[in-house]
């Protein structure tokens, strides 16, 4: 079984690479996805990483609140999206 990890507070330079290389010395990676800004292309500060469960747990209790790019990363177990209200 695999794990979505919700990261935040990432530097908006960092990239998928160096966040897969980052959690890649917890465990096997299987995905990595940045969030960018739909108007602007630049990064948003966070995204998602996939990992097995085990790797996924060692990688949260390693990453949480560690420094990464000047940064403090936020890193937990990603939550299912919030249903949204219709736009109008």
């Amino acid at each position: 079984m695999s794990k979505s990890i919700y990261v935040g507070n990432l530097p908006w330079s960092a990239t998928e690479e160096e966040v897969q290389g980052l959690f890649a010395t917890h465990g096997k990676v299987l995905s990595v996805k940045l969030i960018t800004d739909r108007e602007t292309g630049r990064a948003r500060g966070f995204g998602f990483v996939e990992m097995d469960d085990a790797d996924a747990a060692a990688a949260i209790e390693a990453l949480d609140n560690s420094s990464y790019g000047g940064r403090t990363l936020r890193v937990n177990e990603a939550r299912p999206r919030e249903p949204r209200g219709p736009r109008y």
